[in-house]
């Protein structure tokens, strides 16, 4: 698309699609591979610069986003925002990828000061640490590792050294991955990957290891069997075991008989044996004091077998570890709570059980979902910061009874420990009510959560997707900016798998943007009218989000709909200060269950595309002018001279009606011909207007034969007239296309550049003067050059030559090899390469205009 298109001329669609094949490339199905592939590097740099999380992310398909491929010791579920980011976002990933260059970010103030953008995403105290991953000297990728931010500063000349390893650890495997070999030719490395994440857990070390025997019990004849493991926890040798029940009770501690004994009751009655505890004499202890080690039987009654009827068969589990941790968490007055690294309830004490009511069925799930005066996004939050931060995190709750809790969270990589106990209430309560409603790790002293009432449950997940894409669309300028931001950002964090973008427009839907769709599936649709039974109309139209949890609530709203293979689907109004600008429907591949926050928080992202959409489809129809203004000032064909070839190229490096006053120009005189570019200071609609008084004033005064030289002042007294307080640049040559005769003025512009037959180029020497307007009877001195057949002439401005952190010399000396390595067979392909680095450069400040001539 050109640069300076102002509306996308149709849908696009940006995402590629991963269906396997055998052109070497790294595929969504290829998880386990890539688990297998790089895990060993990810822990080891984890673990090389004393993190916590790791992160690796590699190219997509389509070479616009960053797709996570693998992640330890951070929840996924916490990372959904940042599953697929844009490789051209405000995001430190992507900044490293483009770059090429390792990044440090030691703490939550250096993140926000660069990129606020992501901090609004993860608003947590956390360091991290970016490294790009290549291979054949090709950035495939990131390695990102997170560290905590209360521990010792890290030297940041010490991060890309203690990261180097790893990362050539994973560029020595990749290839491989990918089906290549290790060698110079990057091509052969097709590394890319749009699948989901793989979660790998950090290693840790078992600390009490959990011993498992296996005995078999006739009930009928008292006979056992038992194996290697089994006789070790009841210590008894293999050759000292007779093979009857009473080898075990004599190991058996003779107060704990009675719990052994119950068990054949427990067989013979219910089926099964449920956690029998008894004590087994322990070897190892003192022979003065008797040694005990707690074991648990387990065990189910089997039936109809040779011989006996009734065998129980059972497990023995070494109880030592984990059953007198838990005895002692429940002998404690305070709550105990554990949460796995996704949030989960994995543990919880009597005591807890008892100041929280959440009872047994909380175990496995969210405690916030199952504690009905808990479910505030407040509360969640406090989690997030704890496992992001990897920090403590403590904060003060209100029961629904009145009396007040305090909560203790203690993370790690695998999970967290909750501590919660009765408190008073803090000091100026309802100051710190207010204080608190803020997200985020809060003290004890200075703030407490908000109070507990008849709250909507809302994930804050799902609030942060609203505020990431709030921050998102901030920089999305033009139609087709919102419509790339709301793929790249909304499909992700929701698991979308299709996404359309509709407008309206007299009276008719029309496709903006397409993502995922079938080809040609969305054709029927297009220019459909309001009054149209469509799901996507009915949500524009009556301004209600509507939401289908499968395919046959769809196909019951709206007999004989088409459908596709999606299952789920959310058909949302763009509404803008009360003005319909389209629909926004999103697909799902598998049957879904809409929560009320996923339903609040995509009704608020639809307001959001809304206002930008309708902000941006101002602005390009703003720039659509400009630019229209721009381009009728410069000349529609140049004039064909005999002896030369010309061609011009103009690049605009602004947005909106912020035009720049570049120009360039061929006219023909009694003399040969004028070869002409300048450029008027400042990007406006005034800078552009002086622009073309300027271009009519040399036309003019060099279709009038005046020579150079007058030319040039004319045009100096003639700006100063015009009053318009700007000043510009300009370079004029007349050239004599049968002689090569030239003579040449410069008036404070970039010297121009000759490419000789034999392929050499050089930068013209040329005598100037000061930049017009500056100096009203300024003296312009001529310079004569003669030009040999073969020879080509190249006058440009400054925006071609010029990038923010080097000098213009430098970039001269780049336009000057250019110009001397290209073929100048063809002056259209030689203005191509000419500005094909000016196009590539994203942070180009000025417009560039490229006149090429020639000589024959």
């Amino acid at each position: 698309m050109d640069e300076s298109a102002a509306v996308p001329d149709g849908p696009r669609s940006p995402e590629g699609r991963s269906r396997g094949g055998g052109d070497g490339r790294v595929r969504t199905g290829d998880t386990g591979r890539i688990e297998d592939a790089l895990t060993a590097a990810l822990i080891e740099a984890v673990r090389d610069i004393g993190g916590y999380g790791g992160l690796v992310y590699l190219r997509s398909r389509d070479r616009r986003s960053l797709v996570l491929a693998l992640v330890t010791g951070v929840p996924r579920s916490l990372l959904r925002t940042w599953w697929r980011v844009p490789v051209g976002g405000a995001l430190p990933m992507a900044e490293a990828y483009r770059r090429d260059e390792t990044l440090w970010l030691p703490d939550e103030r250096a993140t926000m000061v660069r990129f606020p953008h992501f901090t609004a995403g993860l608003p947590y105290s956390f360091g991290s640490a970016y490294q790009p991953v290549r291979t054949g000297g090709e950035v495939v990728g990131v390695l990102v590792v997170l560290r905590s931010a209360a521990r010792s500063p890290l030297d940041a000349d010490a991060v890309e050294p203690a990261l180097r390893p790893a990362a050539q650890a994973m560029e020595e495997r990749l290839p491989r991955l990918a089906g290549g070999e290790p060698g110079p030719d990057s091509a052969a490395y097709r590394i890319e990957y749009d699948g989901e994440p793989v979660g790998v857990r950090l290693p840790t070390p078992a600390v009490h290891p959990v011993r498992v025997g296996l005995v078999d019990w006739d009930l009928d004849t008292d006979r056992c069997t038992a194996d290697d493991e089994a006789l070790a926890l009841l210590g008894i040798g293999r050759a000292d075991f007779g093979g009857t029940l009473a080898d075990i009770e004599a190991r058996v501690s003779p107060d704990d008989l009675h719990e052994l004994r119950a068990s054949r009751n427990d067989a013979l009655t219910l089926g099964r044996v449920r956690c029998r505890h008894f004590r087994v004499r322990d070897d190892s202890a003192d022979e003065e004091e008797a040694g005990y080690r707690p074991v648990e039987l387990w065990g189910h009654l089997v039936r109809g077998g040779t011989g006996s009827d009734r065998i129980l068969v059972g497990a023995l589990v070494d109880a030592g570890s984990g059953l007198t941790a838990a005895e002692a968490a429940e002998r404690l007055p305070d709550g105990l709570f554990s949460l796995d690294q996704d949030g989960r309830l994995t543990y919880a004490n009597r005591r807890c059980e008892e100041l929280l009511g959440g009872g047994r069925e909380a175990l496995g799930r969210y405690p916030w979902e199952v504690i009905t005066w808990l479910r505030d996004p407040a509360y969640e939050d406090r989690y997030r910061a704890a496992m992001l931060s990897q920090e403590q995190v403590s904060f003060l709750v209100r029961h629904p009874a009145g009396n007040w809790l305090s909560f203790v969270l203690y993370p790690d990589v695998h999970g967290l420990t909750g501590r919660v106990h009765p408190t008073g209430p803090p000091t100026g309560a309802e100051a710190a009510r207010e204080a608190g409603s803020a997200a985020g790790p809060v003290p004890e002293t200075s703030a407490v959560a908000p109070p507990p009432g008849p709250v909507a449950a809302a994930r804050a997940g799902a609030l942060y997707h609203v505020v990431q894409m709030a921050s998102v669309l901030t920089q999305a300028v033009t139609v087709e900016d919102v419509c790339r931001a709301v793929s790249e950002q909304l499909l992700p964090a929701f698991g979308v798998r299709e996404l359309a973008l509709y407008t309206v427009r007299d009276g008719r839907m029309y496709l903006l943007w397409e993502s995922g769709y079938p080809e040609g599936f969305l054709a029927p649709f297009e220019g459909v009218t309001l009054d149209t039974q469509l799901p996507g109309v009915h949500a524009l139209t009556t301004r209600l989000p509507l939401f289908f949890e499968s395919p046959e609530d769809l196909s019951v709203a709206y007999p004989g709909i088409a459908l596709d293979r999606m299952s789920a689907w959310s058909f949302l109004p763009l509404i803008a200060s009360g003005h319909p600008v389209g629909s926004c429907i999103l697909g799902w591949d598998a049957p879904r269950r809409f929560t009320a926050d996923e339903r609040s928080a995509l009704t608020a992202l639809s307001g959001l595309v809304a206002q930008a959409l309708e902000r941006a489809r101002l602005y390009d129809a703003e720039s659509a002018v400009a630019r229209g203004l721009q381009e009728g000032l410069l000349p529609h064909r140049l004039p064909a001279v005999e002896g030369l070839r010309t061609t011009g190229r103009y690049l605009p490096g602004t947005q909106g009606m912020a035009i720049g006053g570049d120009w360039y120009d061929v006219i023909t005189t009694g003399r040969g011909v004028a070869l002409v570019i300048g450029d008027v200071e400042g990007h406006s609609v005034g800078a552009a207007a002086v622009m073309g008084q300027l271009r009519s004033a040399v036309h003019a005064f060099a279709a009038s034969e005046r020579p150079p030289q007058e030319v040039i002042t004319h045009t100096n007294r003639h700006l100063a007239e015009l009053e318009a307080d700007v000043c510009a640049t300009c370079c004029y040559i007349e050239l004599d296309p049968r002689t090569g005769r030239a003579f040449a003025v410069r008036a404070g512009h970039p010297p121009p550049l000759l490419r000789h037959p034999d392929g050499h180029a050089e930068t013209l020497d040329l005598v100037g003067g000061v930049m017009l307007g500056v100096q009203t009877d300024a003296v312009y001195p001529v310079t004569a050059l003669t030009l040999a057949p073969g020879s080509v002439l190249a006058l440009y401005t400054d925006g071609l030559v010029e990038q923010p952190g080097s000098d213009i010399e430098t970039g001269i000396e780049e336009v000057r090899r250019c110009l001397a390595e290209t073929p100048a067979d063809s002056v259209d392909h030689l203005a191509d390469r000419l500005v094909r680095t000016a196009r590539r450069a994203r942070e180009r400040p000025d417009d560039v205009a490229l006149l090429l001539t020639a000589y024959r």
